[in-house]
């Protein structure tokens, strides 16, 4: 299929989208969907957005084009729903998009030259702040609702191509150390605020060296915690196959039937 075709097939799709959205903000339409509004579509549109991730990270081919439609039916609905009361069109939407990003690619663009990457990301947050006059300061464009390790990475991010940052992954490394101890010590003193502090302040340390490394930490920990839940639940299997009640088994017991999940093959 040529380029030509496909997007004639995606604007006749997009288009029937928008008749079944009209549909169901029609007259006949539903009585949920005629309630909604931009503020009360928020949550729908992280829920599915997580959903979405999940499936691209699971390798869920299938459910990742499901999840995306239903995305892209909520930001559809947000848009129609915008522009039912007067504040902007998804066209124009579309064109602010489009000329953002062909501004912030001037190497692509425009007649300029990036050498590295990291030029291309310090030229790229100059260009973002430059955008905003009115918004001052590195982190104003920073979204208050990020889940903490996502906003964690961020920030670092944001203050390496500002240049704030430990001259290499060495002075970064100690510095991880240094806070790690800063941690120990508050557990040793039984100091309940301090252990709160520092563990955060260690976490914050953690994923900034993980960033460095080309490391995401929202991202790995997420891979972390499902590879627990999947190990977890072969071991429930595992255990009710044979005849046993996985709660009640002593934790050398448990850690027996974990070594044997763990184990490949």
């Amino acid at each position: 299929m040529s380029d030509t075709d496909s997007g004639r097939q995606t604007a006749a799709a997009l288009a029937g989208l928008q008749d079944v959205l009209n549909a169901l903000l029609g007259p006949e339409g539903c009585p949920w969907d005629k309630t909604q509004t931009p503020e009360t579509l928020c949550d729908y549109v992280i829920e599915e957005a997580f959903e979405l991730v999940d499936c691209i990270r699971s390798g869920d081919i299938p459910g990742t084009a499901e999840e995306l439609g239903d995305v892209l039916f909520l930001l559809l609905f947000v848009a129609t729903l915008a522009k039912n009361r007067g504040d902007f069109t998804l066209a124009e939407a579309f064109d602010t998009a489009a000329a953002k990003m062909i501004r912030r690619h001037p190497h692509v663009f425009a007649d300029c030259t990036i050498k590295d990457r990291e030029e291309l990301l310090r030229n790229w947050e100059r260009i973002k702040r430059s955008e905003k006059a009115e918004k001052t300061g590195l982190y104003a464009s920073l979204p208050k609702g990020l889940p903490p390790l996502l906003k964690a990475y961020r920030v670092h991010s944001k203050a390496a191509r500002a240049g704030f940052t430990w001259d290499g992954d060495a002075a970064m490394a100690e510095h991880l150390a240094v806070e790690r101890a800063e941690f120990e010590a508050a557990v040793a003193a039984g100091d309940a605020a301090a252990m709160a502090e520092e563990f955060g302040d260690y976490l914050f340390s953690l994923t900034e060296y993980g960033r460095r490394l080309g490391l995401k930490a929202n991202a790995c920990l997420d891979g972390a915690v499902n590879k627990f839940l999947t190990r977890y639940k072969a071991m429930e299997k595992l255990a009710a196959a044979r005849g046993l009640d996985l709660d009640a088994l002593d934790m050398a017991a448990k850690n027996a039937l974990w070594e044997e999940i763990k184990a490949p093959g």
